[in-house]
């Protein structure tokens, strides 16, 4: 049942999304997302598309899997919401000598004819629409009959799951706007995508994030992480402190280092969806 038909209003999307990309562009995702690399030469590996096949990245960031398509041998559109971001993307594919279009686009209303690409794919970057329903239905648009969504999406129980529910605790996120963790349960891919899909191949995986310390991953995420970064500046000096307390918790809960570093280990599905 919608929420008009309850009597409740929907979610002003238009305006959470322009404080995403606001949040999204106070730090400097580039330097987290480049230490994400490894999981978008994994989830290219895995797509296994035909050689020069047209693939578009959706909510690339700084283009971790734009690359890795692209050294591929594929013809790759990276795109996202944040300027500051595809710019990044941009000088990385420069530096590599790849041809690779940039376009700013909205993951939810995406600029691109119907059944456009042979492949579609997200790294940790389309769960965190608003709208969620409408971005998937928007990747099942631009894919041609016979292509493949790729995705990479973190878990609800994995670390950044919990990382997104230890924020969501201090500055509570936008009125009816759901975890992006959803993205990383099996019943929400089959639930949004089965209908339209030949076969989902969904893997478990783990990604180990390496910091000399816990206090470097606070610092790092803290100074360039758009949500944490933005919760920090949200809040007020004894919340802040709790924050870093409740931070160093679930630090404490899933690193797996015994030498006063930090590895920690943080779950995510990789997701292959065949379109029929």
């Amino acid at each position: 049942m919608s929420n008009e038909m309850m009597g409740k209003a929907s979610p002003d999307y238009e305006a959470i999304k322009k404080k995403q990309n606001a949040a999204w562009g106070s730090g400097d995702y580039a330097k987290v997302g480049v230490m994400l690399q490894l999981s978008g030469e994994a989830l290219a590996e895995a797509m296994q598309l035909p050689y020069g096949a047209s693939v578009l990245d959706v909510a690339a960031g700084n283009g971790n899997v734009t690359l890795a398509m692209a050294r591929r041998g594929y013809n790759v559109t990276s795109s996202d919401y944040v300027a500051s971001l595809l710019k990044l993307g941009a000088k990385r594919a420069e530096a590599e000598g790849f041809d690779i279009t940039f376009k700013e686009a909205d993951a939810e209303n995406l600029p691109f004819v119907t059944d456009q690409f042979t492949g579609v794919v997200s790294t940790f970057g389309v769960m965190f629409t608003p709208n969620q329903e409408k971005s998937a239905s928007e990747l099942l648009r631009v894919c041609k009959s016979g292509g493949r969504i790729g995705l990479a999406n973190w878990t609800p129980e994995g670390f950044i799951g919990q990382l997104f529910k230890t924020l969501g605790r201090l500055v509570p996120p936008p009125a009816g706007v759901q975890s992006p963790a959803r993205w990383g349960t099996r019943e929400w891919l089959e639930s949004n995508f089965l209908q339209a899909a030949s076969n989902i191949s969904i893997t478990p995986k783990t990604f180990y994030m390496r910091f000399e310390n816990p206090e470097a991953f606070i610092d790092l995420f803290r100074t360039y992480y758009g949500p944490v970064h933005k919760a920090f500046l949200t809040l007020e000096p004894d919340a802040q402190e709790e924050l870093t307390q409740d931070l160093l918790q679930l630090i404490g809960r899933f690193n797996t280092a015994d030498d006063g570093s930090a590895i920690i280990a943080s779950d995510y599905l990789e997701v292959i969806i065949n379109k029929k």
